[in-house]
């Protein structure tokens, strides 16, 4: 099968742009959608891309329970940093009782990532300290989209981190000023990032060479906290 030549330099801006913040880049398993719920091969395909980073994406509330007792039995993990997403679907308890669910995952997990408008009561996710990530939402989404939405939730859970989502700003604001603008505002709670390219529609895909490009100024700001991989990057720090 032939090659394109424009399709040559994709790899070269995808790796100039992780070569931004060496060892701290890693996979979600949200996109491993072949072994969804599968949580020991999730981990052991996960473990092929990166030792350094992962996210366990339970976005269905149906995967939760099973992340939950996997990670209950697992013990250590075999990466420097770990975090779970939590679910954006289909949890039809109260807000009280996700939070309750979600602080009985070990200490090991480093953070939680949830989106800000399916939170209900969020307040009630405040025993959650500084382990929760609020991340911005893209254009689908009624709220959590902007500084200002944001500030509301982070008026509420003043020890929340920030999960910066690059792919979703640059859908409001191709430009990128408004990746900018949340970056002002909340480095100082910036916990994890999530990077892919993106569809109009919203769907994560792998990283193309233009985007790789336009996000360097953007991500060169966000050097030293995990990044984690939304699709399928071809590239391994493993």
């Amino acid at each position: 099968m032939s090659v394109t030549v424009e399709a040559l330099p994709a790899m070269t801006a995808v790796g100039e742009l992780l070569a931004l913040n060496p060892e701290l880049v890693g996979p979600s398993t949200g996109y491993m959608v072949g072994a969804r719920g599968d949580w020991p091969r999730l981990v052991a395909a996960a473990e092929t891309c990166s030792l350094d980073v992962v996210e366990l994406s339970a976005l269905s509330a149906a995967e939760l329970p099973g992340l939950l007792r996997f990670l209950a039995d697992a013990g250590a993990l075999p990466f420097g940093h770990v975090s779970v997403h939590g679910p954006s679907k289909g949890w039809d308890g109260t807000p009280a009782a996700l939070a309750m669910a979600l602080g009985a995952i070990p200490a090991t997990v480093d953070g939680i990532v949830l989106h800000p408008e399916t939170l209900g009561d969020a307040a009630a996710f405040a025993e959650l300290g500084g382990r929760l990530r609020l991340e911005n939402m893209d254009t689908r989404k009624p709220d959590g989209r902007t500084v200002a939405e944001l500030e509301r939730y982070f008026s509420v859970l003043p020890d929340a981190r920030f999960c910066f989502d690059v792919a979703h700003a640059q859908l409001h604001d191709p430009g990128l000023g408004l990746a900018h603008e949340l970056l002002d505002a909340f480095a100082d709670r910036l916990a994890e990032v999530h990077i892919s390219s993106i569809e109009p529609g919203g769907e994560h895909v792998p990283l193309r060479a233009a985007d790789a490009e336009a996000f360097l100024p953007v991500l060169a700001r966000c050097a030293g906290v995990p990044w984690v991989l939304e699709a399928p990057a071809g590239y391994s720090t493993a």
